[in-house]
């Protein structure tokens, strides 16, 4: 069966992409997902979704909306969110992707400011709370339920439906209205550290030109199967984890669930998977805590296994001669390396990293062991890609080059600013941060510094807003040392303070494992009240975090930490949807116990 990859010009449109993918592959399997009730991984052909999306474009017509409107998607990934999306866009509806797990203030926000006329969620964990909400939401017509809504339920909210009887006896097929390539096609709400998220406002160029783009820079095939577990309703998954492989014909799996990541991994066997650093950062201290407790010879393997590794990356890159001890790399891939890669299935080609700057130690150590990470940067505003590594050109320093088509520059402060096809036309109703973000000349403005090479190669050296001015006057970007600090595995996260202050201080939560192993060799009681405030521990905590701190500048180093157990979690409104810590809040809901770590001086 020939699998072709769909250039732009044969699809402008993110719905005439998916209509012509079902007319070249009906029968090849396009998502796979686990149902609960059977035990198993379920398949759906190209030519299957084509007949739900006809069938979900009926009920949206019965709701009488007209092309422009819009509806939004509240779904963690899954068959029926492409579904939907594909549903509403090949009808010119706009679709709002809202993160599943968002507040419902902050879900009511969006569908106010975007005057939602539908909605879609899981169950009645996501619609019960917003009929609590005070807001009214007047535009807000129908909110339909994946989840069958049992009569012991009760909804008082007339516009609710359960999914199966809101498409019960529909038949339609698949309708794809032809739309100008610029049309709206999204309203993607960024899910920024501070402040209120903006409504980004993409269309079907935008995505098409970024996708297509981010395509050529690899060689994705129709053999390949991607493992999506990074939220659609973010753009680089729903860019490259979504339209990039249904353009290459590719197969994508829907992971169960973040806790059931590491078993699905060995069970689905990805080629290709997409993640933010944070992912990584995991994986990377889980590998180093279990080489920590195994043998003196055991530890030396795997220190030679990495660098062996790298050495061999660096030679196929072409920036190192051959040498002898390559020669034990087949051996060392056999013994070590095969055996920790194992775990993430085995097959990985591709492991692409974005949405925030990843540590260089940690792409090390994947490369060293023969997995092919590369990283890439870009924002919502740009759809969102504007950098990556290449397969034979990859700096894991750098951020890569830029995508065909797209441009950059290093404009004030070392601001990187770039403009291409995939830039935003603006923020949704919001002239004046539309204004803010761009240039006279036209230039999106990132907010963050770079460098350039000059082979083209970028490289993120920090963010224009997020420098601490020491009370000396001396400059600290605690981004970079908090991505240095929680490479060490006992430290789970981290947020540096110090602003006007004389010296560094951290905020930490402790990784439970590490925490545990440390307490039996502190000899102290981990379960007692005041354990985390021992000073022992805290002089213990102290050396290993400077200990990763020591290439910066005397300056930048911690004189004093709190520890904690309680991770920061999207549920408490610590971290954004891409698991970024939102540095305010963190700050805010600790600043009693920031002062502390100033009395005295």
């Amino acid at each position: 069966m020939e699998t072709m990859t769909i250039p732009p010009d044969h699809a402008p449109t993110i719905s005439e992409v998916f209509r012509l993918r079902v007319e070249m592959n009906p029968e090849k399997i396009a998502y796979q997902q686990y149902d609960v009730a059977s035990q198993s991984w379920q398949a759906s052909s190209w030519q299957q979704m084509a007949i739900e999306v006809g069938h979900w474009q009926e009920a949206l017509q019965s709701e009488g909306l007209e092309p422009g409107d819009r509806v939004a998607i509240m779904l963690k990934n899954c068959r029926n969110w492409i579904v939907f999306d594909q549903a509403a866009l090949g009808l010119g509806l706009i679709t709002v992707p809202i993160f599943a797990d968002d507040r419902p203030d902050n879900v009511a926000y969006i569908l106010e400011q975007t005057e939602a006329k539908l909605l879609l969620v899981q169950d009645r964990r996501h619609w019960a709370p917003l009929q609590a909400i005070k807001q009214p939401l007047p535009s807000l017509q129908r909110i339909i339920s994946v989840q069958r809504i049992n009569e012991e339920d009760n909804p008082d909210d007339t516009r609710l439906k359960s999914l199966v009887s809101w498409l019960f006896g529909r038949s339609g097929e698949l309708i794809t209205t032809p739309v100008a390539a610029d049309t709206l096609a999204s309203i993607v709400y960024t899910s920024g550290t501070t402040g209120r998220p903006k409504g980004v406002m993409l269309s079907h160029q935008n995505i098409i030109h970024n996708a297509w783009a981010a395509l050529s820079c690899g060689d994705i095939s129709a053999d390949d199967r991607f493992l999506s577990f990074l939220p659609l309703s973010h753009m680089l998954e729903r860019t490259d984890g979504y339209l990039l492989p249904m353009m290459a014909g590719a197969e994508v799996v829907y992971s169960r669930s973040n806790q059931q990541l590491a078993d699905d991994f060995i069970a689905i066997k990805p080629t290709v998977i997409i993640s933010v650093p944070r992912i990584y950062e995991r994986v990377y201290q889980k590998i180093n805590s279990g080489v920590e407790k195994k043998s003196r010879l055991a530890r030396a393997l795997f220190n030679l296994t990495k660098q062996v590794g790298w050495d061999y990356f660096e030679y196929r890159q072409g920036r190192k001669k051959w040498s002898p001890k390559l020669l034990l790399w087949p051996l060392l891939q056999s013994l070590v390396a095969s055996k920790i890669l194992a775990k993430l299935g085995g097959r990985l080609r591709y492991a692409i990293c974005g949405g925030a700057p990843l540590n260089s130690e940690v792409a090390q150590l994947f490369i060293s062991l023969g997995t092919p990470l590369y990283q890439g940067y870009g924002l919502t505003e740009s759809s969102p890609v504007i950098s990556v590594n290449r397969p034979d050109d990859n700096i894991p320093d750098s951020i890569g080059r830029v995508l065909p088509d797209v441009e950059v520059r290093i404009g004030e402060n070392d601001e990187l600013q770039t403009r291409s096809p995939s830039v935003m036309a603006g923020y949704w109703r919001d002239e004046q941060a539309t204004k803010e973000t761009f240039t006279e000349d036209g230039w999106l403005r990132t907010g963050d510094k770079a460098t350039v090479d000059d082979d083209g190669h970028l490289y993120l050296t920090g963010r224009i807003k997020e420098i601490l001015v020491l009370a000396n006057g001396e400059k600290v970007p605690p981004g970079n040392m908090e991505g240095a600090i929680t490479l060490e595995p006992l430290f789970s996260q981290v947020v540096v303070v110090g602003e006007g202050k004389p010296y560094l201080s951290a905020l930490l939560v402790l990784e439970h494992d590490a925490w545990q192993y440390l307490a039996g060799q502190l000899g102290i009681d981990p379960k007692a009240p005041a354990v985390l405030a021992d000073k022992q521990l805290h002089r213990h905590c102290l050396a290993r975090l400077n200990e990763r701190l020591s290439n910066f500048p005397g300056y930048a180093q911690i004189r004093r930490v709190h520890l904690s157990l309680e991770p920061w979690s999207i549920e408490n409104d610590l971290l954004t949807s891409t698991l970024k810590v939102k540095r305010k809040k963190v700050m805010k809901l600790f600043s009693e116990q920031i002062e502390q770590l100033y009395q005295g001086h």
